[in-house]
């Protein structure tokens, strides 16, 4: 795993350094911090540079900050994968990064995550804090419930629960469906959508609600 470090402030850049790579180190893992930077203009810079697998970056910056940044990089690369880590829960900027495809958004307090959020999105996950879960159904609390077009009703109905936060057992709980029925439905709403995730599809359901 390669990973991109990017913080206005060098004592975060470095502390997260040192606590990635030994926490690499204690579980016999290959990660190599490519590069660390201090504002948004040189984490494009240094993407294109060392392409890493990663990028780890705050969102408040000087010169272009984090969410511009990271537009940016994945207009450049629709595969980049980029994880903020800040100490800001601001609606906006949650909002921003979710619309942008981030795969995470992490708390700089929560430092114990950092390395367990690296290697899930690797794996393909998206990682959003418990902090930035729970404040998703409140960007919707103000949203209406016109249906989709796209979408049939059992499909409309799926994504407003989706948004309001129920996972797969949940759902299928509500709706009296196997959590294998769940699945599939959810499947081909992404397909319908374009989308890639759930989170995507919250957000989906944010933008064409408010």
């Amino acid at each position: 795993m390669r990973l991109l470090i990017i913080d206005d402030d060098p004592l975060v850049t470095n502390g997260i350094k040192v606590i990635i790579e030994g926490e690499s180190q204690k579980r016999g893992k290959n990660l190599e911090v490519c590069g660390l930077g201090k504002n948004g203009r040189e984490a494009v810079n240094l993407y294109k540079e060392h392409k890493p697998d990663i990028v780890l970056m705050d969102i408040r910056m000087p010169e272009m900050d984090g969410i511009e940044a990271g537009k940016a990089i994945i207009q450049q690369d629709k595969k980049a994968k980029i994880i903020f880590l800040t100490t800001f829960l601001e609606d906006e900027y949650i909002i921003d990064a979710l619309k942008i495809g981030a795969k995470g958004y992490i708390l700089k307090t929560d430092f114990q995550s950092i390395y367990p959020a690296l290697e899930a999105v690797m794996s393909g996950q998206n990682i959003f804090g418990d902090a930035i879960i729970e404040k998703i159904p409140g960007f919707l609390q103000e949203s209406n419930v016109d249906d989709i077009p796209e979408l049939n009703d059992k499909e409309n109905e799926i994504v407003y629960w989706i948004a309001q936060g129920l996972n797969n057992r949940e759902l299928a709980e509500k709706l009296y469906f196997s959590e294998g029925t769940v699945r599939n439905y959810i499947s081909i709403i992404l397909e319908k959508l374009s989308l890639r995730n759930r989170t995507e599809i919250a957000i989906f359901y944010y933008k064409n609600h408010s």
